[in-house]
């Protein structure tokens, strides 16, 4: 199943996407109610082992008639979308998790994850555009990765069990500031600047994915291929990286997790040839089964 947020009326719609349109579950449950089931994403992520079913049902319902309600079935090209996890939990990242990545850079290849956070302010949608921040910065870097959407609490959970606890997967742009990431040993300041983590378009669910260790991956900017790799280039998989953090602290419904780009970012080129974002260059992420997260950059405006 393809959930997909849709922005109507500065309120964010819970949406599914199926093969022939958007149905708008926000605007079906107003008029036709179903017990247990949100009608807000967020809440439905934070409550998934309970409402899946219930949301199974109600869409399958819904595909079979939508007659006697208004506003329900749109077309994808006429929706505006919002963030495909609007209020994530906890933002954590890999860092380095790539080994093509991580030699591109010259760096060693992690013994264990190299574990970051980034916060809310960073969430964006597909088809937003991204502010540039040119007043403190001009080497924001594109980093195409694969996010893992958890969906029911974990802590001590082993690797076989792992994504048993994860609701979905979905695309990302972990947008970096290399000069401002550089300046000290910690990463976050290049990392959480606004909009710095557009989602999307959809949060597709895990039974819809398969293996996400083996999912093929692409970043373009302006239509040029910059990113072509493979999840199976990771140096720690999406179980790996579950069960390692449920270690160390809880994982709850709703935290989603960046799991590391690979080879071929802006960074990882000689100095010489380094280009970096610039006004108007347009960036697409696309993974195998999870469609394409596109954003086009802009100069920020500070009034």
């Amino acid at each position: 199943m393809k959930l997909v947020t849709i922005a109507i009326d500065n309120q964010w719609h819970l949406g599914v996407k199926t093969e022939e349109a958007v149905l708008d579950l926000t605007a079906a449950l107003a008029q036709r109610p179903q017990e247990g089931l949100p009608n807000d994403i967020t809440d439905l992520i934070r409550n998934w082992t309970a409402s899946s079913a219930n949301l199974q049902r109600y869409v399958a319902e819904l595909q079979a008639s939508t007659e006697g309600l208004s506003g329900v079935v749109l077309q994808e090209s006429d929706i505006t979308y919002g963030p495909c996890v609007p209020e994530p939990g906890k933002i954590i990242c890999v860092g380095l998790n790539y080994r093509k990545h991580a030699e591109e850079t010259n760096a060693a290849i992690p013994a264990y994850p190299i574990l970051f956070n980034k916060f809310s302010n960073t969430i964006a949608a597909h088809q937003t555009d991204i502010p540039l921040p040119i007043r403190v910065t001009n080497q924001v870097d594109y980093e195409a990765e694969l996010v893992i959407v958890i969906g029911k609490q974990a802590k001590y959970v082993d690797k076989a069990d792992a994504l048993n606890y994860v609701l979905g997967y979905c695309n990302v742009n972990d947008l970096s500031a290399r000069d401002l990431q550089m300046r000290t040993p910690q990463w976050l300041l290049g990392k959480s600047c606004d909009k710095f983590s557009p989602l999307g378009p959809y949060l597709v669910t895990a039974d819809e994915v398969g293996n996400p260790n083996n999912l093929s991956i692409k970043c373009t900017v302006n239509g040029e291929v910059r990113q072509q790799s493979n999840t199976s280039d990771m140096i720690f998989y999406c179980d790996e990286i579950v069960s390692y953090i449920s270690q160390h602290m809880t994982l709850s419904p709703g935290d989603i997790i960046l799991t590391g780009t690979p080879e071929g970012v802006v960074l990882g080129k000689p100095e010489a040839e380094r280009v970096y974002l610039k006004h108007g260059d347009v960036v697409t992420i696309e993974i195998e089964k999870l469609g394409a997260l596109t954003n086009r950059m802009v100069d920020e405006i500070v009034e």
